[in-house]
């Protein structure tokens, strides 16, 4: 099906949702959890919902606007990052007691933020280009092959580069480990988990968007306009 000319009632939604997620997971990611047998940071509880969010994208609108929405949320990370920062690095009113406070919660985050921009761009683009082309290749048929085996890709990626930046040298070896491992099988296991609901809404889309887009001649480049 071609891409419909009109504008789309829900991507702006999606977006804003994605955006949110992003921003939400890297603050949280400053605390490490113990959740039953895993051991992760607190961001891992919501972050995956921002790749089922780009299974979405890519599915119904394509890679090219899956792209603009990478991006944006690129770039809204990197302004939380700076003003964190900034904030950080002003002095305080001499009656507020929590200079200290903030340095060690907040200040922690530049740093994640930094292993989450760059994991965030390899870990999204590569799973957003593998559902594109499984999908030209498999005719459209399988969604639940394309959502998972793009996401064991993409997530593979994010989840070691992100926690060799974040937390190597801050936590001792072997919860480094479990952390990286525990981070990747919960979230894999939220994409299958949430199967379902991404059937759901990918029908509810493409019905209500009118569009089904296929990546038959599209610029992969994620530099590319």
């Amino acid at each position: 099906m071609a891409q419909n000319t009109k504008p789309f009632r829900y991507f702006d939604i999606i977006l804003g949702i994605f955006v949110a997620v992003l921003l939400i997971s890297n603050t949280t990611s400053t605390k490490i959890l113990r959740f039953g047998p895993f051991t992760f940071d607190g961001g891992t509880l919501l972050f995956p919902i921002a790749y089922i969010f780009g299974d979405i994208l890519t599915e119904v609108y394509g890679y090219k606007r899956s792209r603009k929405v990478i991006w944006t949320g690129f770039f809204c990370l990197m302004l939380m990052v700076a003003f964190y920062g900034l904030v950080g690095y002003l002095p305080a009113a001499a009656d507020w007691p929590y200079q200290q406070e903030y340095q060690h919660l907040l200040g922690f985050v530049p740093r994640i933020a930094l292993a989450s921009l760059v994991a965030y761009l390899a870990g999204e683009f590569s799973n957003s280009y593998v559902l594109a082309k499984m999908k030209v290749a498999m005719k459209g048929k399988a969604l639940w092959a394309r959502t998972i085996g793009s996401t064991i890709i993409g997530e593979a990626l994010d989840t070691s580069i992100f926690v060799m930046i974040a937390f190597y040298g801050a936590l001792p070896g072997p919860l480094l480990w479990a952390v990286a491992v525990s981070n990747y099988i919960f979230k894999v296991g939220i994409e299958v988990l949430f199967t379902p609901a991404t059937y759901a809404a990918v029908r509810f889309l493409k019905r209500a968007e009118g569009v089904d887009h296929f990546d038959t001649a599209t610029n992969f480049n994620p530099f590319s306009r």
